[in-house]
C-alpha cells in the first residue's frame, strides 16, 4: 500500500511537471500542488484512455501508455485549472 502511494505521488510529479512544461505561459503552482494536478490527471487519462478503447490495465502498474496518457490528463487538468483559476480577481483596488 506504501508503494502505490509513493508511486501515486512520483508519477503525479512526472506528469504534473511534464504539463506544466508543455503548456505556455506561467503558472503559480507549487510543487504540491504540480503533484496533485498530475495524479488528478493520471486519472482523468486513464478514465479517458478506457472510455476510447474500452480496455483495462492489465501488464501492470507502469506503461509507457499510461504514462502518456498521465501527461495528457494533466494537460487537460492544467488547462482547466488555469481557465476557472484565472478568473479569481481581487476586487476593490
Amino acid at each position: 500500500m506504501l508503494g502505490l502511494i509513493i508511486s501515486l505521488i512520483v508519477i503525479g510529479l512526472i506528469a504534473g511537471a511534464l504539463a506544466r512544461l508543455l503548456v505556455p505561459g506561467k503558472q503559480d503552482l507549487s510543487i504540491p500542488m504540480t503533484i496533485v494536478i498530475g495524479i488528478v490527471g493520471s486519472f482523468v487519462g486513464g478514465f479517458l484512455g478506457y472510455l476510447i478503447f474500452k480496455h483495462d490495465k492489465t501488464e501492470g502498474f507502469f506503461q509507457p501508455s499510461g504514462i502518456v496518457g498521465s501527461v495528457i490528463g494533466a494537460i487537460i487538468v492544467l488547462l482547466v485549472w488555469l481557465k476557472v483559476g484565472g478568473r479569481r480577481t481581487l476586487r476593490g483596488r
